[in-house]
């Protein structure tokens, strides 16, 4: 009987199931929506119920797309977006679930910065503080929200949650923890004075027992079997921080090697052999049991695209509808027609912030009276790709090599804007096979978790393949630099009427 596992990958504004076959085949995916909720301005949430509902019917959905029967699918694991945070009550049932798009701890993290503790956790996690990080929001709970603060009985991350949904057990991987700050890096344990600098050593016991991304945490309940179609029994593994997911998805795993995603998040990362200490990288996480992740991201990618055609295309949506493709592909198509000049409108792509401007905000810059809206959203296309340049120098200057890498996410869909990642970059751009990479990547994990591989390399070397390749365009480059440098200068000049903005809210 052929066996299959299963992917479920949970970013922030969707889940996602893929069954896999043990050659890495797509058999079948399904994606469901998952809200956000917008309580007040700068909070972002999510109903646990909900997420649980969605994603049981994407697993529930692909086993009967597929018509294989539940006994086949061998394992199933989940990634899910780092950071944020996922509150259960001492009674087990869902009590609060943040965003890794939430800002509301950003004065919070301006106020420890001016009094020196950032360099202080710093020191043991080595990605200091910032708005959305788990710490912070815990942190902001305690001091704003002692009602839910005081409820709180585990804490843990996005998938985990799904596991526990899955299993009734608890548990999360070192990828999310060190991924969340909470860990430190050097000796790879929850150190209690860390705790103590975010003022949170009394959540040091909430947190679940530490586990490696492919060990098996516990197996399918019934009632999970009922919500899901899957088997009862069923193995799960821990699975892993969905950045961690989707380099092993998109056959990244050479040290050095690059992986850039360009979903809800730009990640930027490099595989590292030892931890890099360069306060100007974003963050450093566990990769393996021996290396780690070099890693440079903000909520400053596909995203964008999301906002502007929810907001502003409600033409091409309805024609997307009648053509019966997406209405991505016909973005694409538009942004191909548009020739890229030196007078194209620029585009600061930060809805949700800015990693080196606290106050930032998206906007378009330069637009004249002939410039039409497919100008708009070329803009958009080039801003997201020059914030991941962004992130990708950083790297370069703490030492990490970068001469090419591996496009995921939705970005890696849209062909004119992978070979635009590969013009800016000046570096050779690949995607890999399959659409579903986070989800092919812990689907990798579970393979190896029930021994159907011996590691994760014999995996990969199975399940993943390169699909197609992108070189840079010498002359495009150059006109993307000089771009590049003037959408710095206006990121720059912003930074005052941003900050005197946020004033005028509070």
């Amino acid at each position: 009987m052929q066996q299959y596992v299963i992917g479920l990958d949970t970013g922030n504004t969707m889940t996602k199931a893929a069954l896999f076959d043990l050659c890495g085949k797509e058999i079948a995916v399904c994606t469901e929506p998952v809200g956000t909720l917008y309580p007040h301005p700068g909070h972002a949430e999510r109903d646990m119920q909900e997420l649980w509902l969605r994603s049981g019917k994407a697993i529930q959905t692909v086993i009967k797309k597929s018509a294989i029967h539940p006994s086949q699918v061998a394992a199933i694991g989940c990634s899910g977006h780092g950071n944020g945070v996922y509150l259960l009550d001492e009674q087990r049932n869902p009590l609060k679930a943040i965003q890794s798009l939430d800002s509301r701890a950003t004065e919070l993290v301006e106020h420890w910065r001016e009094q020196g503790r950032w360099q202080q956790i710093y020191d043991y996690n080595l990605q200091g503080i910032w708005p959305a990080q788990t710490g912070m929001l815990l942190a902001w709970l305690k001091r704003y929200d002692n009602h839910i603060y005081n409820q709180i009985g585990s804490v843990f991350f996005c998938k985990d949650y799904l596991n526990y949904c899955l299993t009734g057990q608890l548990g999360t991987d070192y990828s999310d923890l060190s991924g969340a700050g909470l860990m430190q890096i050097s000796t790879r344990e929850i150190n209690a004075r860390l705790l103590e600098l975010y003022d949170l050593a009394e959540l040091q016991d909430l947190i679940p027992e530490v586990f490696d991304s492919t060990e098996i945490v516990g197996k399918v309940t019934e009632s999970a079997a009922q919500a899901t179609g899957l088997q009862q029994g069923t193995p799960v593994i821990a699975g892993m921080f969905d950045v961690v997911a989707a380099a092993l998805g998109s056959a990244v795993e050479e040290s050095g090697q690059g992986s850039l995603i360009a979903g809800t998040w730009s990640i930027n990362q490099v595989i590292v052999d030892q931890p890099v200490v360069d306060p100007k990288v974003f963050m450093n996480c566990i990769f393996d049991k021996h290396r780690y992740l070099l890693i440079e991201s903000s909520a400053t990618s596909a995203t964008n695209l999301e906002w502007f055609v929810r907001e502003f295309c409600q033409s091409e949506q309805q024609q997307a509808t009648q053509l019966g493709c997406s209405v991505f592909e016909l973005c694409n198509e538009k942004v191909v027609a548009i020739e890229p000049s030196a007078d194209s409108p620029f585009y600061l792509p930060f809805l949700h912030g800015c990693n080196d401007y606290v106050s930032a905000r998206a906007g378009f810059y330069g637009v004249a009276g002939w410039h039409s809206k497919e100008h708009l959203l070329y803009a958009v296309y080039e801003g997201v790709v020059f914030a991941h340049l962004n992130h990708v120098n950083k790297l370069r200057s703490a030492g990490a090599p970068f001469g090419s890498a591996v496009l995921a996410g939705g970005g890696a869909k849209s062909e004119v804007w992978s070979q635009m990642f590969a013009d800016v970059l000046n570096v050779p751009i690949s995607t890999s096979t399959g659409r579903e990479i986070g989800a092919k990547g812990v689907a990798i994990g579970a393979a190896v978790g029930v021994g159907i591989f011996s590691d994760i390399i014999s995996a990969m070397g199975s399940m993943c393949s390169i699909d197609k390749e992108y070189q840079p365009n010498s002359t495009l480059t150059a006109l993307y630099q000089m771009r590049y440098q003037h959408y710095q200068r206006l990121a720059k000049v912003m930074a005052e009427p941003w900050r005197l903005q946020a004033l005028l809210e509070d």
